[in-house]
């Protein structure tokens, strides 16, 4: 038997490790110094990203920091890499978060999404009837929010990069960003050709086999498997395609324009 058991009846038990309280008052002062020391050093350093140069009023250190990672993610991204699906039966309704181009009043029997090529000119307009009489595709994915929670929900649209087929003549799928904004332009995103024309990036009218209600962007949203929700706009009331990286609500906060996963 070893030094540090001791016997119990007919059973071992490990003897429970013990300091003196000498060493005890020395752990406790260094676990104090060496907090300490941590957040006055966070607290230096954010003092010091807020007195950098800005880049569209973002301090142009966390900037950079955001272009390093758009760099590094779009650089590995791949156009048949296809994220995680579930099976159905593990999708629920979305969890509402953020009301941002919902708030004002819509008639869903006048709606009518707007497509404009890069100087706004108009290239058409669809109805939902429009976007229903498209091939319809059913996926059930991870939605994930960038404040750091994500569930499981299931969506139903026609694929995004069939609309821009519609135009294919007018050279839109060559542009490098689609712009899109909520019909009273409370809220807009910018978003990379390529995350557009994924075969996971759905203009959705539907959750869970249902039409979508208001809170979770009736009558039309996007969805993809590509972006945090940030990026997965409600409401759409425009699109345009452009070669202009213009207009995005929480890339103009400090966020991560790219927001990729």
């Amino acid at each position: 038997m070893s030094e540090s058991e001791e016997v119990k009846g007919d059973e071992a038990v490990e003897a429970e490790p013990t300091i003196g309280l000498h060493e005890y008052r020395r752990r406790s002062r260094r676990s104090l110094l060496v907090g300490g020391a941590a957040t006055v050093a966070g607290l230096l350093g954010w003092r010091w990203v807020q007195t950098q140069p800005t880049d569209d009023n973002i301090p142009k250190v966390l900037r950079d920091t955001h272009e390093l990672n758009e760099s590094i993610w779009s650089g590995l991204f791949r156009d048949d890499h296809l994220a995680n699906t579930f099976d159905r039966d593990k999708a629920s309704v979305l969890r509402v978060n953020g009301r941002q181009g919902l708030r004002s009043e819509i008639d869903l029997k006048q709606w009518k999404l707007r497509v404009e090529d890069d100087d706004g000119s108009l290239l058409g307009t669809h109805s939902l009837e429009d976007l229903r009489s498209l091939d319809q595709h059913d996926m059930t994915i991870e939605h994930k929010c960038i404040e750091g929670w994500s569930q499981i929900t299931n969506w139903g649209g026609p694929r995004f990069s069939d609309l821009a087929a519609l135009y294919a003549n007018r050279g839109v799928t060559k542009r490098k960003y689609v712009y899109m904004s909520t019909p009273d332009d409370e809220y807009y995103v910018s978003v990379d050709m390529d995350t557009m024309l994924h075969p996971q990036t759905l203009l959705v009218h539907e959750m869970l086999g249902e039409p979508l209600d208001l809170d979770h962007g009736a009558p039309l949203r996007m969805a993809t498997t590509l972006k945090y929700g940030i990026k997965q706009i409600k409401r759409i009331g425009l699109i345009r395609f452009t070669d202009k990286r213009v207009g995005d609500y929480w890339g103009e906060r400090g966020y991560d324009w790219y927001a990729g996963l």
